[in-house]
């Protein structure tokens, strides 16, 4: 005889619910949603990062040159558009120039719900 058709052995069955299967979709989904709204916002602040560094190099020795320099790279790089040359802090540590820049992007995730996110760098 087999244990399930014992009387007092009940046969138990393996597998995801329904709930189940819905609340990891709901999760899932979310996480996914995340992703596509974060994932561009990062690759905008890694795009200004190398920005910044170029233009400390090679932008020139005054703070007026520097954010001349930051505009002309932000008209080939198109995906810049948080910051311009006049959001840049520049300043001159150890006869070095160092560019430093902040900004917060905001994204709607849904209706009324959004995400703030501060990016904050400097030239190295």
């Amino acid at each position: 005889m087999s244990p399930a058709a014992l009387p007092n052995h009940p046969s138990r069955q393996r597998g995801v619910t329904l709930i189940g299967l819905l609340f990891w979709a709901v999760i899932i989904a979310f996480v996914a949603l995340l992703v596509m709204r974060v994932v561009p916002t990062l690759n905008e602040y890694f795009t200004i990062q190398k920005a910044v560094n170029k233009v400390a190099k090679e932008g020139g020795t005054t703070v007026p040159e520097i954010r001349a320099a930051f505009e002309k790279t932000k008209q080939i790089e198109y995906s810049i558009a948080s910051i311009s040359g006049a959001d840049l802090e520049v300043s001159k540590e150890n006869d070095k120039i160092v560019v430093k820049f902040a900004y917060d992007k905001e994204i709607e995730l849904f209706e009324p719900v959004y995400l703030v996110i501060k990016y904050r760098g400097q030239s190295k």
